[in-house]
């Protein structure tokens, strides 16, 4: 199950003379390819261009992300309405995906593009977060995770189960605590530089909970109302003591 914070990738076509009709990024550029075969359709000439303001490697979802941007550009293009099953059918011939393409917060299989059961939009956080000096290969560190999922079994069932209950009953605490206790399982296998001082002070700083990046290099805290601006001055500090510049979103969805 995704978090999506309020960062975003946009992909830009310009019609025109110009010959590189295929983006930069190699993903990027198959998915164009995939998306014209699918619709019988032929790319005119043009320049593309992208923007994002996710850290790439750092487990933002920043390669899902590039894929979607670009998707989203060639529906715009040929004028055709929005397909989420022909974005997760693409997206499938390509990677294993985040679900931060959906508009609801979902139990999504990732590596199966599937989505088991979406949880609505009723649950929101304001998120402070630091991107600690790392980068991952989710690629490589995927069977990893996979030998570790397997190893602590138990314990992400139970982690899930309390997750799963705090969507069903729109508990932003709930979510919050299942959130820290899955960070606390991550520490074993993708362990985080900041982790144990973070957890120390979740209580003073007035976190409900922390969160990680599964694959990632983002640890962060979460809240269930925004922060008052003494608050964030305090939030921000904190993480400057220990040598990170901190970023603020919206992360979820719910009420701002």
């Amino acid at each position: 199950m995704s978090f999506p914070v309020d960062r975003y990738t946009w992909a830009h076509f310009e019609p025109g003379s110009a010959a590189d009709a295929l983006p930069a990024l190699s993903k990027a550029a198959r998915a164009v390819r995939l998306f014209v075969d699918r619709y019988g359709l032929e790319l005119p000439a043009g320049r593309w261009s992208s923007h994002t303001e996710l850290d790439v490697g750092v487990g933002m979802a920043s390669s899902t992300a590039d894929i979607v941007a670009t998707l989203r550009c060639l529906f715009q293009i040929f004028k055709l309405p929005y397909d989420v099953l022909a974005v997760t059918e693409i997206l499938a011939r390509i990677e294993r995906a985040d679900s931060v393409f959906l508009d609801e917060f979902a139990l999504y299989l990732s590596d199966r593009h599937t989505v088991v059961r979406g949880f609505g939009t009723a649950v929101g956080f304001h998120t402070c977060y630091v991107v600690e000096p790392a980068t991952v290969d989710t690629a490589a560190v995927t069977p990893l995770l996979l030998r570790h999922y397997r190893a602590n079994g138990a314990s992400y069932r139970d982690c899930l189960n309390e997750l799963l209950e705090g969507f069903r009953a729109g508990d932003s605490a709930g979510v919050a605590h299942a959130a820290t206790a899955s960070a606390a399982l991550s520490q074993q296998v993708l362990p985080k530089a900041t982790y144990d001082v973070v957890l120390a002070n979740r209580e003073r700083l007035g976190a409900d909970g922390i969160f990680v990046a599964h694959t990632g290099a983002v640890i962060g805290y979460l809240f269930a109302r925004r922060l008052a601006r003494q608050r964030m001055d305090e939030v921000s500090a904190f993480f400057r003591g220990l040598g990170h510049q901190c970023s603020f979103a919206w992360g979820g969805y719910g009420y701002q």
